[in-house]
């Protein structure tokens, strides 16, 4: 009984980062898919009370520019409005925030182009 305590206290305990992890595991190897294994992980939060409110705002963060760094400069300039030498730094100094306190929706839009440009992103 005390390991599924503690399997119940690492779930809980799970950043978004290895929520998404997870589900991307529990589809690939069991076929699980991702909505019904974050139903799950939400299960318990939700039950926590007022502590767990859902996130509406997010910020982009560039992590690495991976192999296509001009195509990934080239983008965050256009999405920033930035100079050219502006984007460049950002990139250069990746991990650096591209937009932050956007909705969810603008947040995985951005981070949709941003990794179909070669670019390993996060949202936080």
């Amino acid at each position: 009984m005390a390991d599924l305590k503690d399997f119940a206290e690492q779930l809980v305990n799970l950043t978004v980062k290895e929520v998404n992890e997870l589900a991307t595991i529990l589809k690939d190897k069991y076929g699980i898919e991702p909505a019904a294994a974050a139903a799950v992980m939400a299960g318990p939060a939700a039950g926590g009370g007022d502590a767990a409110e859902e996130q509406t705002e997010f910020d982009v963060i560039l992590k690495a520019a991976g192999s296509a760094k001009l195509a990934v400069v080239k983008l965050v300039k256009e999405l920033t409005g930035a100079g050219l030498k502006d984007a460049k730094e950002l990139v250069d100094n990746a991990p650096s925030p591209i937009k932050e306190g956007v909705s969810k929706d603008e947040a995985e839009a951005l981070k949709a182009q941003l990794e179909e440009a070669g670019a390993e992103v996060e949202l936080k």
